[in-house]
């Protein structure tokens, strides 16, 4: 029995002897029915139950119902469906900002029977056309503001291409009743790419029942969620770090979701003092910004505050915590694995710490040799549980990605005695120099430690005579401190505050450190 009647996405999953192994499926919250649509769990279930009237998402400037969400979801399935000629198994970009309607197109594509594939605002028609031509995307879903890329995407898959406006007006003669296709547990709900440094994007396939698992890993193990949380945060939901926290997360429990189009600190600042936000996600760099502005504002609501995307470092956790009382949850997740499977909640938290494996998930430290590693020795992060590994037709990523049954994140770690999992550096993140093993996390978080830096990133710089150099690109909290003095100071200090050996021997002032649209700091853009 297929699938979907347009069957291209289960076609290219990767042989099941390919795949990781699966574990915890068998606890009850990980079980589900052989048929399953998840917009069931997400949506659907809140009106049948009664929860309608509640707000669901929030914006600036308006607040839509579970009804509301529920009622335009099944208007545009209807129009994707009778207008746009949406088959079960097509797969449909999403180009939007964090908005109510990106949330309805994102409910709508899945009661319709297709696949998602939500993209982030800042692509431009070259990477577009990439995704579209490696998925074989047949429509495309854009908000009217970002119609210039998309229009000039050149594609010979896409079909139709519908903006926002034509959306809503088609919508507005359809019903607001909607029988959800009958998916498999097992049926692709989404594909979330992964950017490379080189070659194409990796697509990574998730399940109906891999949205629901996610729901009940994390978030019962770090967050308690409750319905009258209000969730917000800065990732774009074409990031499945946004898509959890900001979708997922607060529907799965009846709670709401504040959207912000263009998040800035100022802007998650002014949203937790006005809205009295309880949940909010964000990454490190943001959670540093935000620090030095926190005094400002009224966030005496907030009872949970989330980082993932890149580690934490201490001096940003202490920080926080110093100014708000506030304890930020770390986690580490991938897109391979949909989201966060390492974090900690309040009973378990060392500060500084990744965390432990959370429930439904194992996770282990391995050699090259897929051997385990003393505690305390770094080695490679190996995880397994409920989601996994399912890039499609990329077998020899796959094969990377997976080893012995194991998901191999690509992140050096090391795990202490009492099993508090520990970020040591990304796999090509470390600096080997004069012999020495030298991680550039640890060498920002030292720098960070300094008065006059505000941010910083690291990375090794080929050298004939040690073989890498230490090389620190730095913002100073004050431009005109970026002197030649100023670099001297920074490593004699450096010297006497940590391992001599470690020192950046290059130092860079900028005036920005090049990030994605999500935070993260882009070191391959400093290593060219």
């Amino acid at each position: 029995m297929k699938h979907y009647t347009d069957n291209f996405a289960h076609e290219h999953l990767p042989a099941s002897d390919l795949q990781p192994d699966y574990v915890f499926l068998d606890l009850p919250q990980f079980t589900h029915p052989e048929m399953l649509n998840c917009v069931d769990a997400l949506l659907d279930n809140h009106i049948k139950e009664g929860r309608g009237s509640n707000p669901c998402i929030r914006t600036f400037e308006t607040v839509w119902t579970y009804n509301d969400l529920y009622e335009k979801a099944n208007q545009l399935a209807h129009v994707l469906v009778d207008d746009l000629g949406l088959q079960s198994g097509n797969r449909v970009l999403i180009r939007s900002a964090n908005n109510p309607m990106m949330v309805a197109c994102w409910f709508a594509i899945l009661k319709a029977g297709g696949i998602v594939v939500a993209t982030m605002p800042l692509l431009r028609s070259k990477e577009l056309t990439t995704i579209i031509d490696c998925a074989e995307i047949s429509h495309a879903l854009c908000e009217k503001g970002l119609q210039d890329e998309m229009n000039l995407v050149k594609s010979e898959f896409i079909k139709r291409i519908s903006f926002y406006d034509e959306l809503e007006t088609l919508m507005q003669s359809k019903p607001k009743t909607f029988t959800n296709y009958h998916s498999k547990s097992d049926s692709i709900a989404l594909i979330g790419f992964t950017s490379g440094t080189t070659g194409l994007p990796k697509m990574t396939s998730h399940y109906h029942k891999d949205i629901l698992n996610i729901c009940e890993a994390f978030p019962p193990y770090s967050l308690q969620p409750t319905q009258k949380d209000i969730f917000t945060g800065s990732p774009p939901l074409g990031f499945t770090f946004g898509l959890g926290g900001l979708v997922l997360f607060p529907m799965y429990f009846g709670a709401s979701t504040f959207l912000i189009e263009k998040p800035t600190p100022d802007m998650l600042l002014q949203a937790i003092q006005e809205h009295k936000i309880t949940i909010c996600f964000t990454a490190p760099t943001a959670w540093r910004v935000i620090t030095s502005k926190v005094k400002e504002f009224d966030v005496s609501s907030l009872r949970k505050c989330v980082s993932a995307g890149e580690t934490l470092p201490l001096k940003v956790w202490q920080d926080w915590y110093d100014a708000t009382g506030l304890k930020i949850i770390d986690g580490i997740g991938s897109t391979e694995m949909l989201h966060i499977f390492i974090s900690s909640n309040t009973e378990n938290m060392k500060p500084g710490a990744t965390g432990v494996a959370v429930t439904g998930y194992e996770a282990k430290i391995i050699d090259k040799n897929g051997n385990d590693v003393p505690t305390n020795e770094p080695g490679r992060l190996a995880v397994r549980g409920v989601t996994g590994c399912k890039y499609l037709n990329r077998i020899e990523k796959q094969k990377e990605y997976v080893e012995n049954g194991w998901n191999i994140t690509g992140d050096i770690f090391r795990q202490d005695k009492e099993g508090h999992f520990w970020f040591v550096a990304r796999g090509d993140d470390m600096i080997i120099s004069s012999g020495y093993n030298i991680a550039a996390i640890e060498v920002e978080s030292v720098l960070l430690t300094h008065e006059d830096i505000l941010e910083c990133a690291v990375v090794g710089l080929p050298d004939e005579e040690r073989g890498m150099l230490v090389c620190a690109h730095i913002v100073l909290k004050e431009k005109g401190k970026a002197t030649d003095n100023m670099k001297n100071h920074i490593q004699h200090w450096f010297k006497e505050v940590a391992a001599p050996y470690k020192y950046p021997r290059v130092i860079y002032f900028t005036e920005a450190l090049p990030k994605t649209e999500t935070g993260k700091i882009q070191r391959f853009k400093l290593k060219s």
